[in-house]
């Protein structure tokens, strides 16, 4: 079974990764992962941290000469802030904890909640470990993820479909999304639209504010059957929304048309079935996003993330004093003005790694050659069906 731990703090030594469940003889491209994480520090509207940080792997075990082992794959990203922090956040050596102490809570953040379950006078315990940067280690696992399906020709893509009021309206076919929107600063490959994104993105920041938008994923030449509708926690969707939704700031997930099934009579949201000897069975549009019953049809998986504002803010919200519950104003930690660009390939990697499990659960084999066997096995079964790739 595919799955990861992921360990460290924001100011911390590093961020540390184990994933589990890769087969052996996985050959991976380095410079391939470091660029996820490179995009996921890039794009409009991101804060200083950024200049500090350069992100890369240190792959510490589970590989040798490029090639994966079958072992757990261990990772280490460096907080190269760190040295600025040292004194602060020294993990076996005496810390200043007065400093940076925040207790002036956050709204919109982990800190008060945090402070009250376990029971800290100081909120930096919290949000240290609750802050954004630790999806640079979702992205790690993503992009490895990425290099084993892309033995099977499965692709993933994202893009930012919205942010703030302007929104995208016209279709983009994934190999368009896939060509265009890395030279985007803010990951929308509508021109027009990125022209006023980046407008308010400058105005936001001149305010003293965050804004959020949407971001898409799109997945292309997925075998239909991964997941399951036999159980509630087997369904691919359920697990692709539960993923996507423990990323930091995204508050609402939907597949396919999504929302809109609402205000949809079913004629216009159910994806009908055709055959022909050419093409084998295929849905004649793909409302349902590439998955019906909790599994996976054959079609573009395409799944919307809602990302809410980031709620530090440079003109803070008023709060209270954690400890004396005195009102005060939220302490300001440095921050992003927008990262829905970044938040983009975040959830581009969440999605790899979801795809990726349940690809690996379905085809099964513990190297790449068993699971290239098993695979070709899988769809000459499909084909016998009347399913063509």
């Amino acid at each position: 079974m595919l799955r990861y731990l992921t360990s460290g703090e924001s100011h911390g030594k590093s961020l540390i990764s184990i994933l589990d469940g890769v087969p052996a003889n996985i050959e991976l491209n380095i410079e391939e992962i470091n660029l996820e994480l490179k995009k996921r520090q890039s794009g409009y509207g991101r804060g200083g941290r950024m200049k500090i940080e350069q992100d890369k792997i240190n792959i510490l075990g589970g590989v040798r000469g490029k090639k994966t082992l079958g072992a757990p794959i261990s990772i280490e990203i460096v907080n190269k802030d760190y040295e600025n922090w040292t004194k602060y956040m020294n993990p076996m050596e005496d810390a200043d904890f007065e400093t940076r102490k925040v207790s002036n809570v956050r709204p919109g953040h982990a800190d008060l909640v945090g402070c009250l379950k376990y029971d800290f006078e100081d909120a930096r315990n919290v949000l240290e470990r609750s802050s954004a940067r630790e999806t640079a280690s979702r992205v790690a696992v993503g992009a490895i993820c990425k290099q084993i399906l892309k033995n099977f020709e499965i692709d993933l893509t994202s893009h930012v479909v919205q942010i703030g009021e302007h929104k995208e309206t016209n279709y983009y076919d994934f190999d368009y999304i896939k060509s265009n929107v890395d030279s985007s600063e803010v990951r929308c490959v509508d021109k027009t639209l990125e022209e006023q994104i980046i407008a308010t993105i400058d105005k936001t920041r001149a305010n003293g504010d965050t804004i959020g938008g949407v971001v898409e994923v799109r997945v292309k030449n997925v075998i239909p059957g991964l997941g399951s509708y036999t159980h509630f926690d087997k369904k691919i969707d359920g697990q692709l929304a539960m993923h996507l939704m423990g990323t930091q700031a995204i508050k609402g997930v939907e597949i396919g048309i999504g929302f809109d099934v609402a205000k949809t009579s079913g004629s216009s949201v159910m994806d009908e079935i055709s055959y022909d000897d050419e093409k084998g069975i295929r849905r004649v549009t793909n409302r349902l996003g590439g998955i019906e019953g909790g599994m996976t049809t054959g079609e573009e998986i395409i799944i919307r993330c809602a990302m809410k504002p980031i709620p530090t803010l440079y003109k803070p919200l008023n709060s209270i004093d954690v400890n004396t519950l005195k009102p005060y104003q939220a302490s300001i930690e440095r921050s992003d003005c927008c990262a829905v660009p970044a938040c983009s390939v975040v959830c581009e990697n969440v999605v790899a790694f979801v795809i990726c499990k349940y690809f690996l659960e379905k085809i099964g084999g513990d190297n790449l050659q068993d699971l290239k066997s098993n695979y070709e096995s899988y769809l000459k079964r499909l084909g016998d069906r009347g399913w063509k790739r």
